[in-house]
């Protein structure tokens, strides 16, 4: 599904709204190599406070100097730049993200929107590995991400959480927080998640959904609620993946 970098370790970055987690990862296994290391994500997260923090996240890691970065970002990226943000500062929207991380940390760096890295990782190695076809992958948490893929290769940037169905833009009524939010039963949210899934299916005829996020380690609660045509199950790097995707998507760049 990718090009063969030669690389045997990679590094991934994992920028969300109240952490920046990074760790070395080893590209065959597709597994950390090293304890993870994570700081709090400054306040207000600028693109100024952010990029120091990154620096410093992956300051202690025994890798090769040339070794690319993989960074994830909770915006839709296009061409290395932010055009939107999501749970960090909104001063992100237009920055060029790929010049700016390359230039702090002194390597060469990919980012990639945060859903697209964690559905990459489990396409190569959780529960999308070797599903030929379209296959969907979600995370549920603060709100519904997406990526999206097609015989193993990525078509970033989907955002298919933000579909409007019934007059609503769909995270709002169906994502984990949503269920917090509401104080929700399982069996009432899943009601919402029916109406959602039924409608990227209709849409996309996919023949594989994955559900990641941190609430699919409570995928026994409600799953088994949804009646979809589609196979529907739980991802398996769960927290994970995002970094594990990052880098193996880093360690494609070009010498």
């Amino acid at each position: 599904m990718a090009r063969d970098s030669g690389r045997t370790t990679g590094l991934g970055v994992d920028i969300g709204g109240s952490g920046i987690k990074a760790a070395p990862v080893d590209l065959a296994g597709g597994a950390f190599a090293a304890d993870r290391v994570r700081q709090e994500t400054p306040q207000p997260s600028t693109p100024a406070a952010v990029a120091p923090v990154v620096a410093d996240v992956i300051a202690g890691f025994d890798v090769p100097a040339d070794t690319p970065v993989g960074i994830t970002f909770p915006a839709v990226i296009q061409h290395g730049i932010a055009r939107t943000a999501a749970n960090v500062d909104k001063s992100w929207i237009g920055t060029d993200a790929g010049t700016l991380f390359a230039e702090t940390l002194g390597r060469k760096v990919l980012v990639v929107n945060d859903a697209d890295a964690a559905g990459y990782a489990e396409i190569a190695f959780g529960a999308g590995k070797g599903v030929r076809g379209v296959v969907l992958v979600t995370t549920l948490g603060t709100g519904i991400g997406s990526a999206l893929f097609v015989d193993g290769k990525l078509v970033p940037n989907t955002e298919l959480g933000h579909l409007e169905i019934d007059g609503h833009d769909a995270e709002k009524k169906a994502a984990d927080s949503a269920r917090e939010r509401h104080d929700l039963s399982w069996s009432h949210w899943a009601k919402r998640l029916q109406r959602y899934y039924s409608h990227v299916e209709d849409l996309l005829w996919p023949d594989l959904i994955v559900v990641g996020g941190g609430v699919s380690k409570k995928h026994e609660k409600f799953l088994p609620h949804l009646d979809l045509r589609t196979p529907i199950v739980p991802a398996q790097l769960r927290n994970d993946a995002g970094i594990i995707g990052a880098a193996m998507l880093a360690a494609q760049l070009e010498d």
